[in-house]
């Protein structure tokens, strides 16, 4: 699809094949667009796994290995490369009055499923927990630089991943749906959006239930199904 993308649209659409665990060759993707481009306002880390895995079993640590190593690990790799570009180039802007004309935007990809730990997907409610507070950090260390962070936290999105779940997932968007409410939210360079907004409600309450009820009402609920990534 985005080798069509950038067949329609030549010397506009640049396609890297890469690992974002490897560091060195999302770095040398960076080098090489930001060579050909200039610095990009926005960088998107938005390459997520997800998969049912219980501590119990052995087998499962590979799985928790690789959650941890794409979605926060790959969120880290992804955004290096461009800080200091980001950063250079927002501070190279004339201000006039103390504002900058644009800012440049750093947006990484986590989810509601890191509001609670969920049972039978702990590697991936972790990742996404330690994601969001990683986003946190940077956005802190970022402030006043002219590089925005922002955290976006999807609900339930049709895709390959969530086909599988076997339980209902209230809300759920169309991929396209959710793509335009992401954009607006980077636009509007939102520190922190919930999509759709009515999983933030339920986030809400999930996190405000004491946690004797929250085990009580999740030790029994229906999992996502083991298996290898």
């Amino acid at each position: 699809m985005l080798q069509t993308l950038a067949a329609e649209f030549p010397d506009k659409v640049h396609c890297y094949a890469l690992d974002v665990r490897d560091a060195a060759a999302v770095q040398h993707a960076a080098d090489d667009f930001i060579a050909r481009v200039g610095c990009p306002d926005v960088v998107i880390a938005n390459a997520g796994v997800s998969v049912g895995t219980l501590t119990e079993f052995s087998e499962d640590l590979a799985a928790f290995q690789q959650v941890m190593d794409i979605n926060v690990l790959g969120m880290a790799k992804t955004f290096q490369p461009f800080v200091a570009a980001m950063r250079a180039a927002a501070s190279s802007q004339p201000s006039p009055q103390g504002k900058r004309e644009k800012h440049f935007t750093l947006v990484g990809i986590a989810s509601v499923a890191g509001f609670r730990g969920l049972p039978g997907a702990s590697a991936y409610s972790a990742s996404k927990a330690a994601a969001i507070t990683y986003l946190e950090s940077l956005r802190v260390e970022l402030h006043d630089t002219g590089v925005k962070v922002v955290t976006i936290c999807p609900g339930y999105i049709k895709t390959p991943m969530t086909g599988i779940n076997p339980y209902p997932m209230p809300f759920i968007l169309d991929a396209d749906e959710a793509a335009l409410r992401i954009a607006r939210a980077i636009e509007r360079q939102t520190a922190f959006a919930v999509i759709p907004w009515q999983m933030g409600l339920v986030g809400m309450v999930l996190k405000l239930l004491p946690r004797w009820l929250y085990d009580r009402l999740f030790a029994q609920a229906p999992r996502k199904p083991r298996g290898l990534i």
